[in-house]
């Protein structure tokens, strides 16, 4: 048998998730589809049966048949069209089973094998589905396969609930491909999830717990409530449909293995060294048989291991009993060589308050944030505020707001809410009170619900403190924009907690108003917005701010809006540094989508998708949102990789905004979903959705067309349409605001809108006169002045100046190909061939030719 091949569904945008036939498997007649209960095989097998046109006969043997001989066959002969050689076969097999001994017999056995491949050589044309084949009884596989081998024609799919296929051959015959169903992707899941209609967050973490198995995720959603909140020292129990699900996986190895990965599961990042130490020298035997069975990745370049779905872990923790897993915890902590992991484990042996274990807990949480692993200090600090014993109050207290703090770095909202309800709990000062709350809120992200609520307490709790009402205003400036789509109102907010900052020198708080206070201005063109950047840059700090709400930070997003993408890049990438270092998982996100526009900007392709692939691994790790990366990721794909993935982006980062009622960032996915679509030809729906992205935009206010450049794609898509006189209305309307606001940055890509607006009107010089002066002006930003050149090129195609549009378009693909813009570069690469001079009967060159020629111009003219 071959070696085995993966499915991947990279592709999957809207509707049912569906395995992906792969497309090699065309000419392959034998197939078995491989993977563990609910991975989707029976699903892949139906759509591979669709795919190949033919009527399916299905078998689908239960587990009770595998004890029964010659169930297969019967089941065959009966599902067959009645025909003579099907009633022979099924009275073959009655006069076979009425024998003593049959039909093990040889004569028997000899006379089913030349009976069935009788029947499938006069079965009408159809593919055979057997369905569930590891319950296959013995004595059919053996007939079935003889059968096979004699009508290689019949195209057969086996689906078989193993995580590995034999090594010797398959009874389905010679030159069968095995093909392993993979788990979904996270997009897969929220597709597949949609109905729920749960949180992003929810969806993310079943992702996790499942591994992306289709039945493990649909049990997890099917519970009675959301999966709880691991607040606590351990994960809570699943569901008993998924217990029950993960049991039979667990089934599938023995008790010495299952031991064994009940330590892995208690430690937080166990590796093979840890392992081996626990279990000595059949450690490498017994982690090789849980691999087999699909439950554990081992074969990590770290030596590292991980569950292949966290429920496996989870369901062997619950498994046991407090006093039993606190054992368990003290021999990891004996084994531990790493001092961090062993307080961590000394401190979740304890039971209950014990100062001892929760000064250790206190002491590796400085250790592990420290060396950065922040997702560590914040369960450590969480245990040691859980380990302090009642009585002593104040060093509860402050353990608690650190535990907070490290889970608002980390995004981790339930450790952020178990540790605030402590704080909440005890008595407590107002500023600590509001320092917990302000942390929560800042944990909370775009999860944060019964707003007004915590926002009424918080205040309460600030009453007659100017500093801390200032905080919390600063918060409620931030939500009000983002979740209630009111930027008048969250610039307002800013300002009363700038002036109230001020007004008692809390220098720290008055930067960080101002600093929201310049973003809003920027946002609704109020002509004092770099007037209130510069103050605030200008404003000595005495305490650290997260960097994503640091005035530098904004300095480097004005300079993004103004096209100055590579003075950007220098401001982003200290602040990257500081943002990693201090471990603020939100920042970091932030500052990498910042840096990855900046590069895309200025045409580093690669740079923008490494620094986009960074944010959205760090999002998906994390309880944070997945709309702002999945914008970033829609924008960076679609220019330098591939339109399908980037629609995947895009419609999740819709979706995800739409659930958490996120106006800014709705705006933002539509508006890339829009530009994808119009890229690719889809008008309709690109106008559609930026239509949709114009009523937000006007609904919230935002005036300053640099923040979010929609205008030249919806005139793009009015035009397409002809919709002229409407495309004009909003080109002549943006041209006036980007001139009263002094952003000239706009004019060249509106330029390009209005040249398209000039040819459909028959207007072929002038459109060619101000695309020529668009592209001048966009040196300095290769892709919008290679979409510029191709736009040149189709209106000297209208023109009829062939000449003049194949230069054109040949620069444009040498800008796209040297700049690894891929898409565009194939775009580029099909208008070239259109234009080609073709002589009658010649084929068009193909793409990869044009390509490769592209190539080879850019690098001559690097050379010269």
């Amino acid at each position: 048998m071959p070696d085995s091949a993966m499915w991947t569904n990279a592709s999957q945008e809207a509707g049912p998730v569906l395995p992906v036939v792969p497309e090699d498997l065309h000419d392959i007649r034998r197939v078995v589809l491989f993977g563990p209960p609910g991975s989707g095989k029976t699903t892949a097998a139906e759509a591979l049966g669709r795919r190949l046109g033919l009527p399916v006969l299905r078998l689908a043997p239960r587990p009770q048949d595998a004890q029964v001989r010659c169930a297969g066959l019967l089941e065959l002969a009966l599902a067959l069209p009645a025909s003579p050689a099907a009633r022979e076969l099924t009275a073959r097999l009655d006069e076979a089973v009425g024998r003593p001994g049959s039909p093990g017999g040889a004569g028997s056995a000899l006379r089913l094998r030349r009976q069935t491949a009788a029947v499938l050589r006069e079965a009408p044309p159809m593919t055979l589905v057997v369905d569930n084949a590891q319950w296959l009884d013995p004595a059919s596989t053996a007939v079935l396969g003889w059968a096979l081998r004699l009508t290689p024609d019949l195209p057969v799919i086996a689906a078989e609930r193993t995580w590995r296929p034999g090594a010797a051959g398959h009874w389905c015959g010679e030159g069968t491909r095995a093909v392993r169903i993979p788990p979904l992707a996270a997009p897969q899941v929220a597709a597949l999830l949609s109905p729920y209609r749960l949180a992003p967050r929810e969806v993310t973490r079943i992702h996790t717990h499942s591994g992306g198995n289709p039945a493990l995720a649909l049990a997890l959603a099917d519970a009675s409530r959301p999966l709880p909140d691991p607040g606590g020292e351990s994960e809570p129990a699943l569901p008993p449909t998924a217990r029950r699900l993960v049991g039979e996986w667990l089934d599938e190895v023995p008790a010495r293995v299952q031991e064994l990965l009940t330590l892995a599961a208690l430690d937080d990042r166990p590796d093979l060294e840890l392992l081996g130490r626990l279990a000595g020298p059949a450690a490498e035997s017994l982690l090789t048989q849980a691999e087999a069975a699909g439950l554990l990745d081992i074969g990590r370049a770290d030596r590292s291991i991980r569950f292949t779905a966290s429920a496996i872990g989870t369901e062997l923790v619950t498994r046991l009993p407090g006093h039993a897993r606190r054992l368990l915890h003290a021999r990891l902590a004996e084994a531990s060589r790493d001092s961090v992991r062993r307080d961590r484990h000394t401190a979740l042996a304890a039971d209950g308050a014990d100062p001892q274990a929760a000064r250790r807990a206190a002491r590796a949480a400085v250790r592990a944030r420290q060396r950065g692993d922040h997702a560590l200090a914040a369960e450590l600090s969480l245990l040691a505020a859980q380990r302090t014993p009642h009585d002593d109050g104040e060093l509860l207290t402050e353990r608690a707001l650190t535990a907070v703090r490290d889970a608002a770095h980390y995004g981790d909202l339930p450790r952020g809410r178990a540790a605030a309800r402590l704080v909440l709990g005890h008595d407590s000062t107002p500023a600590q009170r509001v320092d917990a709350l302000v942390a929560l809120i800042d944990a909370s992200g775009q999860h944060l619900h019964s707003a007004d609520e915590l926002f009424a307490s918080a205040l309460h709790a600030a009453a007659g403190r100017p500093d801390l009402t200032a905080q919390i205003l600063i918060r409620q400036s931030l939500w009000a924009n983002v979740n209630e789509g009111d930027p008048h109102r969250a610039c307002a907010l800013a300002g009363r907690a700038s002036a109230l900052a001020e007004s008692v020198g809390d220098t720290t708080a008055a930067v960080m108003a101002l600093t929201m206070q310049a973003r809003l201005q920027r946002v609704l063109g109020h002509p004092g917005a770099e007037t209130t950047l510069q103050r605030a840059l200008s404003l000595p700090r005495t305490a650290p701010l997260p960097v994503n709400a640091t005035p530098q930070h904004l300095a480097a997003r004005h300079a993004l809006f103004d096209e100055h993408p590579d003075d950007a890049r220098t401001a982003l990438l200290p602040l990257l540094v500081e943002a990693e270092r201090t471990g603020d998982a939100e920042a970091t996100v932030d500052i990498l989508r910042s840096l990855a526009e900046a590069e895309l900007r200025a045409g580093r392709c690669a740079r923008a998708l490494h620094h986009a692939h960074r944010a959205q691994a760090l999002t998906e790790g994390t309880a944070l949102s997945p709309a702002p990366a999945c914008y970033t990721s829609a924008l960076v794909e679609g220019t330098a990789r591939r339109t399908d993935l980037a629609l995947v982006h895009a419609r999740r980062g819709v979706d995800t905004a739409r659930q958490e009622d996120n106006k800014i960032f709705l705006s933002r996915n539509l508006f890339a979903l829009g530009h994808l679509l119009l890229a690719t030809g889809r008008l309709k729906e690109a106008l559609e959705t930026l239509e949709e992205v114009r009523a937000l935009e006007e609904h919230q206010q935002v005036r300053d067309p640099s923040v979010l450049r929609w205008h030249p794609e919806l005139a793009e898509a009015l035009v397409a349409l002809g919709h002229l006189d409407q495309a004009q209305r909003l080109l002549d309307d943006t041209r006036r605001t980007a001139t009263d606001l002094g952003r000239h940055a706009v004019l060249p890509p509106l330029e390009r809108t209005q040249a398209l607006l000039d040819a459909a009107r028959g207007e072929y010089d002038t459109a060619a006169r101000r695309l020529s002066e668009a592209a001048d002006h966009l040196r300095r930003l290769p892709l919008e002045r290679g979409r510029t050149l191709l736009a040149l090129s189709h209106t000297e195609r209208r023109g009829r100046r062939r000449a003049s549009a194949r230069a054109a378009a040949q620069s444009a693909a040498d800008l796209f190909t040297a700049h690894q813009a891929h898409p565009w570069a194939e775009i580029a690469a099909r208008t070239l061939s259109r234009l080609e001079a073709v002589p009658p009967g010649r084929p068009h060159p193909p793409l990869p030719h044009l390509r490769r020629t592209a190539l080879r111009r850019t690098r001559r003219r690097r050379s010269e």
